[in-house]
């Protein structure tokens, strides 16, 4: 199978003793960067994807077939295994099941279940809840069900470090372990005490959304307390929108094309679109 080596590559990844950055890819093109720069690992996020795909904020608009026909356009066009965040999995547990066999096929070498419930349900919003445990453990054996390719990586998330508290977030993890998952991927968590919480009471690694303190963030010290991926943010999506707005602002603003700043040159344009492999098909095929 395609994604076989990619997949074992992530599981490698998770049960190494280091911990990685990934690269926060959207498309092919940022795929292929990604991969050449050196990132062991892509990270494609909910919320990346509502951007791209419908442009709209991160309120969970974007269906599972927007969402796996982006993801399966990624893993096409690079060998970098690709960490997905799944949200909610699209439903209840019956549609988590779904959401994992569709990203699977789709290529995906992981992705994350999450505990919020969504989308906020009426007369919530601005207040993110949880769900209750009960239902959480549910949507992690219907995602672990799901799964097809045992090398495929499943990772019950939570927000319970920001959205409750502790003694909250230690409960679930623990349950999610528990439940068979393959790491638990934490948003919220603020500081080493945190995070150190976490550590003493589950085995399976560890993901964090980022945002932790400075001092928290080091990789030394997160490759000891068995994290393994943390995220820095979606930071290249941003930039290439201030881009495409700065490079558009000023050609109708009258600035003439060979004036332009910040333009990629001809041979880094050939290289991310594979120019000369589409020049050897040519070659091979149509001569």
């Amino acid at each position: 199978m395609r994604f076989y080596n990619r997949r074992k590559q992530f599981r490698s990844i998770l049960n190494g003793d280091r911990c990685v950055y990934p690269g926060s890819v959207f498309d092919p093109i940022s795929a292929r960067i990604a991969e050449d720069i050196g990132f062991e690992v892509g990270m494609f996020a909910g919320s990346i994807a509502s951007f791209t795909v419908l442009g709209a904020p991160d309120v969970i608009v974007l269906t599972l077939s927007e969402f796996a026909q982006q993801a399966q356009r990624i893993n096409r066009s690079s060998e970098l295994p690709l960490m997905v965040d799944a949200d909610h999995g699209y439903g209840n547990a019956l549609n988590v099941k779904r959401t994992v066999e569709e990203l699977e096929m789709a290529g995906v070498s992981g992705m994350s279940i999450e505990d919020t419930e969504l989308p906020q349900p009426f007369g919530s919003v601005g207040h993110t809840k949880l769900l209750s445990i009960s239902e959480g453990i549910g949507k992690m054996r219907a995602a672990l069900d799901g799964r097809q390719d045992p090398n495929l990586v499943i990772a019950g998330r939570t927000s319970a470090p920001g959205v409750t508290n502790m003694d909250d977030a230690l409960e679930r993890a623990m349950a999610y372990e528990k439940v068979g998952v393959d790491a638990i991927f934490l948003v919220g968590v603020k500081s080493k005490e945190q995070l150190e919480k976490i550590t003493d009471v589950i085995s399976i690694p560890i993901i964090l959304g980022g945002g932790g303190s400075s001092d928290m963030m080091d990789l030394d010290y997160l490759s000891a307390k068995n994290v393994r991926i943390c995220l820095q943010g979606h930071q290249p999506f941003s930039a290439a929108v201030k881009a495409i707005y700065d490079t558009m602002k000023a050609l109708r603003g009258g600035t003439p094309p060979e004036e332009l700043q910040g333009i990629a040159s001809a041979e880094l344009m050939e290289k991310v679109t594979q120019k000369d492999d589409y020049e050897s098909m040519f070659a091979k095929y149509l001569k």
